[in-house]
């Protein structure tokens, strides 16, 4: 797999009682197995390829193309290792809605129960929420995040499964990130991307992106005038898109730039940004008073969300001329061959390799005969 974001349909429904049960009891097996083949550290690394995710989720019998396989699957996993955690040298904190909020103390729990040192624990608890951070703020996606799951070792190593929905168009979007793929947490940081559509939306973690980002960084350590005078140029000269920003000092005449871009696409959110002044100018006095030394720093301030990070990137483009990407970083769908008669690029070498590691784990897990054949028969589905 390359880098990727699973997208699928929502699924509102509630997995019956007597499912969860069964995959439970099957996810217990197939984690003991995997871990006792591959290790601990292989096993969540796993966990963060997007279409190994997906499989395992489907041999424990879930729905394939719902989003409800993420949070079940999860929650199934969770409740299965449940006791033999040190043990098998997987922890497993977080989860949906509410859950997902208590991700930095549970992982703080265990981090004092395995007598971790201190700084290593605080490392996983930052690496939690700035994944948060990164895909709720950077990635404008319009998924709104709802569930966050952290895997992690005895060793440090560790994934992020999280998900965000988005009501009106009825989808879901799965984020995947892995501690050995990241090599900046604000530049292209995900384990893997696969989605059924493109989409075009501010995209403040590519790669592109790293001269809005940079100025960004800058902006704020100017100081807060500095900053609130760019500001304050754009609230009093942000016309309609169809027309041109003019700026007059003295008898020179400055166009900044034509509004008629298509590239210009967050603009229908700007003026909500901008009229809740008192906020923002909170926020960007908050981090101009602690003078980041970087973007990841800039973000990780208390208070900065989507509003601050965007408000920088229009003040960056605007008048600097520093345009972000709008490039969704999605490469590949789960309509593996074509199944919707819409021939979306495939993977189909990792895609069947996967296959082939599921129906070996199947084969030597604990189950009886009647059950490994009836796994195997929707893998066989599958190819």
């Amino acid at each position: 797999m390359y880098r990727g974001i699973a997208t699928f349909g929502l699924d509102y429904g509630m997995c019956p009682k007597w499912l969860f049960e069964r995959m439970v009891k099957l996810g217990r097996e197939m984690t003991q197995v995997i871990i006792a083949e591959y290790g601990p550290t292989e096993y969540i690394r796993r966990l963060a390829d997007p279409v190994w995710f997906q499989s395992l989720g489907t041999v424990l019998a879930f729905d394939w193309n719902a989003s409800g396989l993420t949070t079940i699957l999860t929650a199934a996993l969770k409740e299965a290792i449940r006791g033999e955690e040190q043990d098998l040298g997987v922890f497993i904190c977080g989860g949906k809605g509410k859950t997902s909020r208590k991700t930095p103390d549970q992982i703080a729990q265990w981090g004092a129960y395995l007598n971790m040192p201190q700084e290593a624990s605080n490392n996983l608890v930052y690496n939690s929420k700035m994944s948060a951070k990164v895909d709720s703020s950077l990635l404008q996606d319009g998924y709104q995040l709802y569930h966050h799951a952290f895997f992690f070792t005895k060793d440090g190593a560790w994934t992020v499964v999280q998900q965000g929905m988005d009501t009106e168009k009825g989808m879901a979007r799965r984020y995947h990130w892995h501690s050995a793929s990241v090599r900046d947490l604000v530049c292209e940081p995900h384990s893997g991307i696969v989605a059924a559509q493109k989409a075009h939306f501010l995209n403040l973690a590519a790669k592109n992106s790293e001269p809005t980002r940079q100025l960004s960084t800058e902006l704020v350590q100017s100081g807060y005038q500095a900053v609130m005078k760019e500001i304050k140029i754009i609230r009093k000269y942000f016309t309609p898109l169809s027309q041109t920003v003019t700026l007059k000092t003295g008898d020179e005449q400055l166009t900044l730039l034509n509004l008629e871009t298509k590239e210009f696409s967050y603009h229908p959110v700007v003026e909500e940004d901008f009229s809740r002044s008192h906020y923002l100018e909170k926020v960007l006095g908050a981090i101009c008073e602690v003078k980041p030394k970087n973007y990841e720093q800039l973000l990780a301030v208390k208070g900065v969300g989507p509003k601050t990070v965007r408000a920088l990137a229009l003040v960056g483009e605007v008048i600097y001329g520093a345009k972000p990407s709008f490039e969704d970083p999605a490469r590949y769908s789960f309509a593996h061959g074509g199944k919707d008669g819409t021939p979306y690029p495939v993977d189909r070498q990792t895609y069947d390799q996967t296959i082939m590691t599921m129906r070996d784990l199947v084969n030597k897990a604990r189950i009886d005969w009647t059950e490994k054949r009836k796994i195997l028969d929707r893998l066989n589905k599958q190819n």
